[in-house]
């Protein structure tokens, strides 16, 4: 299996400073600041970077699940709010909320969210999160 990079650049203190990210294949990279990770400014952070890996694994991961089970999806979409809170003297990631929406021919709803729960702690952004990040999900069929 293969081995994915990213590098990352910060310069300067924490509120005056500025932050690049890069992945390998190119096909992400952005500014950050602390302006656009702790409050409303403009630009990405490393929280929305683990919410858009989040749903995408999950997304993926719950479509094969389904498939496994003989409910082939048309599709799986998935948003998901990572929140990040002031702890102490530092920052922690504390939730990862899941809105799911499938769109499943003749699928069972008890059989759907079943699927759905075992997925969510099964898929392997879940799994890095489990013990250090809740992780919550309203899961439905369309």
């Amino acid at each position: 299996m293969p081995t994915r990079k990213a590098t990352a650049t910060w310069t300067g203190g924490l509120r005056g400073g500025k932050g690049r990210f890069d992945g390998e294949s190119g096909a992400i990279g952005a500014d950050y600041s602390f302006g656009s990770r702790f409050e409303n400014a403009g630009g990405t952070n490393p929280e929305e970077l683990l919410a858009a890996a989040e749903a995408a694994c999950f997304s993926m991961a719950l479509a094969a699940a389904l498939e496994g089970a003989g409910m082939t999806p048309n599709s799986v979409d998935t948003t998901a709010r990572c929140t990040v809170e002031k702890e102490g003297s530092g920052f922690t990631i504390t939730t990862m909320k899941l809105e799911v929406v499938a769109d499943v021919p003749g699928a069972d709803r008890d059989a759907f969210k079943d699927i759905a729960e075992q997925t969510k702690s099964g898929c392997p952004v879940s799994k890095a999160l489990m013990g250090n990040v809740t992780i919550e999900m309203d899961a439905r069929l369309a």
